[in-house]
């Protein structure tokens, strides 16, 4: 029985939505940070991957 309790409170935690868009969103912002290590367009590109990110947290579910 308390496994069962525990996998029904983990489906709730993962179908939030706030967790799903973090899901989504925090690979983009790592992809971001190590591409602004390029010289040049690398901030131009952090800017970019950012600022997507940002619309995935956005995302009303």
């Amino acid at each position: 029985m308390k496994i069962k309790g525990l996998v029904i409170i983990a489906i709730a935690i993962v179908i939030q939505g706030c967790v799903l868009t973090k899901v989504a969103s925090v690979p983009m912002r790592l992809g971001g940070a190590i591409v602004s290590i390029v010289p040049g367009a690398g901030n131009t590109m952090h800017d970019a991957i950012d600022e997507a990110a940002e619309k995935v947290d956005d995302v009303p579910l």
